[in-house]
């Protein structure tokens, strides 16, 4: 609530109808609880700081834009308000946002724009909410699977687009991590129960690894499970696990496979062995165009590396996908 009760035209019947808006969220998508909705709303108001929107828009150069252009921007709904970052870019490079909400994240945005007008007026005639087909576009920001983003490509690739597709997160573990480092992973795997590009999927660990440390780390998380589409996804994954008489680990909440993929279903997570930290540098390197960020306690050394507990905090200038948005939005719009 932060982002409405710091602004001074905000009133009480305002920040009520938005704290209605997230209570109500789950019974519109069982997967938005309200405290993954509270922790996406704050998020945003940490990105809206003054300091950091300056710090942000003094990479550009940001002039009157005369001539607006109408950005189509098709928005994923995996986790909740997870187009904001699209959406902002939009209007801050002078451009009218033509906005495609996800079926499954539809309300949200709505009211935050409704907030930004309020604040900002100007921005009430370059804010278009589309149920229908995107039409009299002239270019096109859309995030979905690899599946649409095959869609996407066919009916929007005749205008300058950025279309995303899957990308998954890892973490690279040297087994010289401290317990709280390993409760801060708790946060990159199971925040917003792990739907989001920039939740980790898949551990590196070291040959010999011994994994009890990591799961002592991370039982405070084990109330996850109480959750019933994540209960449903974790009996679902677990049974097919014991049917095909797969090796797996199990703590109770999360279950984990040795296997090379990046991609995982809810409630489960990959692992792989290495003997030589250079070859998983390698490895993630060829990798890259699959992976959104590596966790890792020296981020530095990877690209797209972040600290661990920070992969779900992303800054306005980290990038999905490493594609600069707003200078996607300057050279071409």
């Amino acid at each position: 609530m932060k982002l409405f009760r710091e602004t001074n035209n905000s009133n009480d019947v305002e920040i009520a109808a938005f704290e209605n808006l997230i209570l109500g969220s789950p019974h519109f998508n069982g997967w938005f609880v309200e405290e993954n909705v509270r922790k996406a709303v704050a998020g945003i108001a940490q990105m809206l700081e003054i300091s950091k929107l300056e710090k942000w828009i003094a990479r550009y150069q940001l002039t009157e834009n005369t001539n607006p252009k109408r950005v189509g921007v098709i928005m994923a709904g995996n986790i909740p308000l997870v187009g904001f970052h699209d959406f902002l870019c939009v209007l801050i490079s002078g451009n009218t946002c033509v906005a495609k909400l996800s079926s499954q994240d539809n309300r949200l945005l709505k009211a935050v724009a409704a907030k930004l007008i309020t604040i900002e007026p100007r921005f009430k005639d370059r804010i278009v909410f589309e149920d229908g087909k995107l039409e009299n576009i002239d270019a096109v920001i859309a995030t979905g699977s690899n599946n649409t983003s095959r869609y996407f490509e066919y009916y929007f690739g005749k205008y300058p687009n950025i279309i995303r597709k899957n990308r998954n997160s890892v973490a690279v573990l040297t087994g010289s991590e401290t317990p709280e480092q390993l409760a801060l992973l708790g946060d990159d795997i199971f925040l917003y129960f792990g739907l989001g590009c920039r939740n980790v999927s898949k551990l590196y660990v070291p040959e010999g690894y011994n994994f009890d440390d990591f799961f002592n780390a991370i039982e405070s998380r084990k109330k996850i499970v109480f959750h019933s589409k994540y209960a449903n996804n974790y009996d679902y994954n677990k049974a097919i696990l014991l049917v095909g008489k797969q090796l797996h680990l199990d703590n109770g909440f999360l279950l984990m496979k040795e296997d090379e993929a990046l991609a995982t279903p809810v409630s489960r997570l990959n692992y792989s062995f290495y003997k030589d930290l250079e070859a998983v540098k390698q490895e993630l390197e060829i990798r890259k165009n699959e992976i959104q960020c590596v966790v890792s306690a020296n981020p530095e050394e990877f690209n797209s590396g972040v600290s661990f507990g920070e992969s779900q905090k992303p800054e306005l200038w980290d990038y999905a996908d490493g594609v600069d948005t707003m200078k996607f939005l300057l050279s071409s719009c």
